[in-house]
């Protein structure tokens, strides 16, 4: 088949980029002719507070991609959808209700000439905006299908839309780490929070689980802040924390992320809410175990007393309780060792059977 994949890809950062790119790469070595749509200009500044580009892409770029999607240029979202009418199937990358106009604008100049899925990293996001629900119901209403990656997923689609959703894990789609590093043994009595720090991610809780439990356990915390950072350098100085957390504000390059990692015994997620993340594999890319909660699919990623923790969301003593554990004697190691590389080509397998059939009913 012919295939247009349009979202973002190199030089955005992050994992939505990643996951075009390797859905660009795997489709195409699957045989299919592939090509990815991105954009010049995705977001304008006060929607997204982050950094959106880098200078040195994250990874080698797709060969068939192309940058002509702009926010401030609706007249070139219905020339795309224009020039994809020629494709047996076009992929849109839902990260964001914000980028639905400009969906719109591609389904209009599609004029229905071509199978349509949605591809949602989330249906709708974890802080929500009075808009985010009526602007996916209207997307998900157009489309031929929708891909999601996971059950509680599909069901808060299947309430916006009467289309075929379907549900596949979200595959591996890592920056390259250069292997997993060898294990010294030691034990470093720090833990890490690593990637974009946002209210559901649940930092706080882990800073107020850091001050009940071990006094000797430190915690880098590296990513950008999406609002919060005073709040946060206030918690740090209310919990006598300073000594022990030490706090790197603003994108981390993907040649440092290897060096966070090795420095810690752990990485903990103390999500809130989830839906699918990258960060349990990337722990495990990197040989730590993970200490994270019960929500999206950390329960089914991680092995719990095996090669990491699961304990409950948004409960500091129950946090707390799990790091006391981790760092019972022996334990740290024990872990370590139970951390094992995932083999993430049948995943991906399912992954692209789910996406394709899809388009069984579809013009």
């Amino acid at each position: 088949m012919r295939i247009a994949v349009v979202g973002p890809a190199f030089p955005y950062k992050g994992g939505g980029a990643h996951h075009t790119t390797e859905l660009a790469r795997r489709l195409a070595a699957a045989g299919h002719d592939v090509a990815i749509e991105s954009w010049r200009a995705q977001y304008p500044g006060f929607l997204y507070p982050g950094q959106q580009t880098i200078a040195e892409p994250e990874g080698e770029p797709f060969p068939g991609t192309r940058h002509r999607l702009d926010w401030r240029r609706p007249d070139g979202w219905y020339r795309t959808g224009r020039a994809l009418r020629a494709y047996d199937l076009v992929v849109l990358a839902v990260l964001s209700p914000v980028q639905v106009p400009s969906y719109l604008g591609i389904l209009a100049g599609l004029r229905r000439r071509a199978p349509v899925v949605a591809l949602c990293h989330n249906v709708l996001p974890h802080e929500r905006k009075v808009y985010d629900e009526p602007l996916m119901k209207r997307l998900l209403r157009k489309v031929d299908g929708v891909l999601v990656h996971s059950e509680a997923q599909a069901e808060l689609a299947r309430g916006l839309t009467a289309r075929p959703v379907r549900v596949a894990e979200m595959p591996a789609h890592l920056p390259a780490s250069g292997g997993v590093p060898a294990d010294d043994g030691k034990v470093r009595r720090r833990l890490l929070f690593w990637g974009i720090v946002r209210p559901y991610k649940g930092l706080d809780v882990l800073l107020r689980a850091l001050a009940e439990g071990p006094g000797d356990v430190g915690l880098t915390v590296a990513g950008e802040f999406w609002g919060g950072l005073d709040e946060t350098r206030e918690l740090i100085r209310s919990l006598d924390l300073a000594s022990r957390v030490d706090l790197r504000p603003g994108y981390v390059p993907a040649a440092d992320v290897p060096g966070l990692f090795a420095a810690a015994d752990a990485l903990v997620l103390p999500y809130r809410t989830a839906t699918a993340s990258q960060n349990v594999w990337m722990a495990y890319e990197h040989g730590l175990p993970v200490i994270a909660t019960d929500v999206g699919g950390f329960a089914e990623q991680v092995r719990d007393g095996v090669d990491g923790l699961i304990c409950p969301p948004g409960d500091a003593p129950a946090l707390a309780e799990a790091i006391t554990r981790f760092y019972a004697p022996g334990e740290p190691e024990r872990l370590r060792s139970g951390v094992r590389p995932v083999d993430h080509g049948p995943v991906w397998a399912a992954y692209l059977e789910a996406l394709t059939a899809l388009t069984g009913g579809a013009r």
